[in-house]
Formats: structure tokens, sequence, C-alpha cells
């Protein structure tokens, strides 16, 4: 019987660096994860991937807003940006497995889910909103802005210019879930909870509603990999291990460790606020849910870290 993997490709997944962000350099990148994706697969594992979303939801705002100005058309809601992500990356992933699993040999289908995630309204994060969303204004554009839109918060980012930034809720429920594991039971390798997924409110009489909000992708990973009970939590990200006193001289690379030593080294400040230390909390909130294990690796690392050559290897 196969086990099940939830494997959260972070950004160098799809963009390797600035000077491959097209839409196509993006599909290079998916097909080389792809190659390790399959691997992954033969090894006995099920998938499911869930990817982020940041800089393609920034181009499609500032695309909006280049429209906006310059032809008068509407803006395109931050909700129905993270939709149009989803779907779009969803099938260069799609498109990538489909031709890896062909070329292999792998009797296989890949599906995306485009998933809604329910938050909380009484989230204390709404009345932080702290995650900054698309460009950077001059003073002048942003006091345009703020008259367009009196419900957005535009901040200062000393030194760069002005932001919107928007609450990061935690996420509650993910609405499309049933569909994920009737897919995964059917033989299919899943796509879903893009970019964290399409932030909604559950209203009174149950109805859902979009909400302006970033979910961030590891936590909604995280709960997927709980919800579904995932043999294994995976986060690709740019390192090949974690580290302790990352990039300093002192720097030293983790092959195992506790979920007590993992809060340890939260406590002591060893993982940046934006880069590591959500997707340690993330890992840690899956493994005290009931999961047996999560691994941090590279993408070119995945296959050597599920035979425990390589990566970080996190245990309850």
């Amino acid at each position: 019987m196969s086990k099940l993997a939830v494997l959260a490709i972070g950004g160098n997944s799809l963009i390797k660096d600035k000077q491959h962000e097209t839409v196509e350099d993006q599909y290079d990148a998916v097909c080389e994860t792809a190659k390790h994706i399959a691997g992954m697969i033969e090894q006995g594992y099920d998938v499911v991937v869930t990817h982020g979303n940041g800089p393609q939801v920034g181009f499609i705002l500032r695309r909006s807003e280049i429209a906006h100005e310059t032809s008068g058309m509407h803006a395109v809601p931050l909700v129905n940006c993270g939709a149009d992500t989803q779907g779009a990356i969803g099938y260069q992933i799609q498109q990538a497995l489909y031709n890896e699993f062909k070329k292999r040999g792998i009797k296989k289908n890949t599906a995306t889910v485009v998933t809604q995630v329910v938050v909380n309204k009484t989230d204390p994060a709404f009345q932080n909103p702290a995650k900054p969303i698309g460009t950077f204004y001059t003073k002048e554009r942003a006091e345009e802005l703020q008259k367009e839109h009196p419900d957005w918060v535009i901040i200062d980012d000393v030194g760069r210019g002005y932001r919107r930034v928007v609450p990061s809720p935690m996420p509650i429920e993910i609405v499309e879930q049933e569909a994920i594991e009737m897919l995964v039971k059917n033989g299919f390798s899943v796509v879903g909870v893009g970019g964290g997924g399409i932030p909604v409110l559950r209203n009174k009489d149950g109805r859902l509603e979009g909400v302006d909000a970033v979910i961030d992708k590891d936590n909604a990973s995280s709960l997927l990999a709980i919800n579904i009970k995932a043999d294994v939590f995976v986060i690709s990200t740019a390192v090949e291990k974690v580290c302790l006193n990352f990039n300093k001289p002192n720097q030293m690379t983790l092959d195992k460790l506790t979920v007590a030593e993992a809060k340890q080294y939260i406590e002591e400040g060893h993982f940046a606020k934006g880069s590591m230390l959500p997707k340690i909390q993330a890992i840690v909130r899956f493994l005290e849910a009931g999961g047996k294990e999560a691994i941090v690796t590279n993408p070119e690392s995945l296959e050597k870290a599920l035979k425990g050559e390589t990566g970080t290897h996190i245990y309850p």
C-alpha cells in the first residue's frame, strides 16, 4: 500500500531567480521539480502537491493596475488573483507531471483542485495586517490609492516606498478536502491548496465569502497533511538541510531533530521570520497533531531525503 506524502514546493521550484520570471521560465523550473516528484512516486508514495504563489499574485496585481491606469479596465480583487494563480500554476504542474509520468511509464493521472480555505473573521491578523502584496508605490500614488480604496492598509516601507499590506490569518478548514481525498484514493496525484488556498469566511448561514488576505502556504499545507493523515509532510525549499546560525561562520546543518528541539531553536531565534521560521512552525503543528515525520530539503534532494540519505528529518 502506498504511503501518502504532502509536498509543499517553495518559490525556487517555480522561479529560479530574478532573471527567470517569465511563464516559460516557470514551466522549465516546474519540469525539473516534476522529475523529483515522479521519483517520489516510484518510491511508492502518493503525492499531494501544494505550492506558493507570492510573485505570481504580484505580477497579476501589477498588470491589473497598469490596465486600470492606462485603459480604465476593472481591477482584479486579491482573492481572484489567488484563484487565477492556482489554476495557472496547477496547469503547469499537471502538464509537467503528465509528461514525466508518460516518459517513465508511470500509470497515474494528475489534477488540480482550486481550493478555498476558511479563516476566522476574529483572527487577530485582521486587526494587524502585515503581509506585503503587490508593487511599491510613490507617496503620491499611495495617497491616490488610499482615496480610491479607503479600506486598504498602505504602509511606508522605509527606503523602498509604500506598499499595501493584508492580513495573514491561520487556516481552519479546507473546503475542498473531500475532493482531494477522493482523487488521491482514485490514483490521482493532486495539486491543491495553492498559495495557501483562497481565503474565505463562513458566514452565519454557512455561505462562503472571499476575503482579501494571504494564508501562509506552509500553514495550509500542514493543515491539509493533518486532515488527510499524511504519512510524511515534506517542505521543499532553497536549502538541502535546515541550519542553525544560517550564513554565519558557525553555521551548522541539522540531520535530525525532535519537536522539543525545534521549539528550543525557535525560542533561540535561529530561524528567520520570513523564511525558515514559518516552515518549522508548520511542521511542529503537523507533528503535534499526530504526524509521524516531516522533512525539509531542496527539490533536487527529494528522492534521497525520502530514503533518509539527506535533508532534515523532524520527528515528534
